[in-house]
């Protein structure tokens, strides 16, 4: 996999600080944005190496690997438990590998598994002989991808490009803001005929509604006027679904809450089941009073 210099991506060197990362992420990601850019394939690109280099660069034990194993910072547990094993079944000397930010070329590759394990080839008893070649995952990619909260009410099919590589997923009916999903085998390629890594996308799901969303539930104000809050009557009120009718109770008071049973999103991969849409009453005093609705509000307070 070809190697991206995270720091040149945020146009940083390693001597940037937690703030001056967060700073340029920021920064590049208002520039970057996929919605200011929707036509631009090398923005969209972009974009995506911006936020897996914060990603990496803003994790304090990601950026440590990084900064040692370059791109092969995912294995740097496996280097380590492979140099303690050479050091301790007395492989020969001491060596001391550094990706300087670069990670292993081909031949530093070679030469780390030579050293450890006698030779390059595969497993192998014949002859007396017994060579290893160890195996490694390959790098996990990840992305973002932004949707609207009404995107998420059914489950829809999307194509999305990372880097030359096109794939075409499903996105779960429900999903929340700042979900990841984990799609096997859609990541960088293994070492020495290990296994892909996989493709982590991570959601942003922007609330265009007037709606508050609690998991599956979702939240509401309704504005009722004074006298349906005294009387009872029928209000008609917008849902993602479509328009629902109400009877509010005679003397319902203010801050009043009601359910309304299934009209909330639907659970994570259950397209049938939904949360609850709870709406919560306030009421509207009357403004610019005539002299008339003065004196009937007169004789009402009386009354009590």
């Amino acid at each position: 996999m070809e190697f991206i210099d995270y720091y040149k991506i945020l146009g940083l060197d390693k001597s940037a600080t937690a703030a001056d990362i967060k700073k340029a992420y920021r920064k590049l990601a208002r520039k970057l944005h996929p919605d200011l850019n929707p036509n631009d394939k090398e923005a969209q690109q972009k974009f995506q190496q911006l936020n897996e280099a914060n990603e990496v660069l803003s994790d304090p034990e990601k950026r440590k690997k990084y900064d040692q194993y370059g791109k092969d910072w995912q294995h740097a547990d496996a280097f380590e438990q492979a140099r303690q094993q050479q050091g301790s079944q007395g492989f020969g000397g001491q060596r001391t590998y550094s990706g300087g930010g670069q990670g292993f070329d081909e031949s530093q590759f070679s030469d780390f598994f030579e050293s450890m394990f006698g030779g390059s080839g595969g497993f192998s008893r014949s002859g007396g002989s017994r060579r290893q070649t160890a195996q490694f995952k390959g790098q996990d990619l990840s992305a973002t991808l932004r949707l609207n909260l009404t995107d998420v009410l059914k489950s829809q099919k999307q194509t999305i490009s990372i880097g030359e590589k096109k794939i075409r997923l499903t996105i779960p009916a429900g999903v929340e803001d700042g979900q990841t999903i984990k799609i096997k085998g859609y990541g960088g390629e293994g070492m020495n005929g290990g296994p892909k890594g996989d493709l982590l996308i991570t959601f942003e799901v922007f609330n265009n509604t007037r709606f508050k969303r609690l998991e599956s539930d979702l939240y509401a104000t309704e504005e009722i006027s004074l006298y349906t809050a005294l009387l009872g009557g029928e209000i008609t009120i917008e849902t993602l679904t479509g328009k629902v009718k109400l009877n509010v109770k005679p003397e319902t008071q203010n801050e009043t809450k009601v359910k309304l049973k299934g009209k909330g999103l639907p659970k994570y991969k259950k397209e049938d089941q939904h949360g609850d849409l709870f709406i919560t009453y306030k009421i509207v005093l009357p403004k610019k009073l005539s002299e008339k609705e003065k004196e009937l509000f007169t004789e009402l307070s009386k009354l009590r």
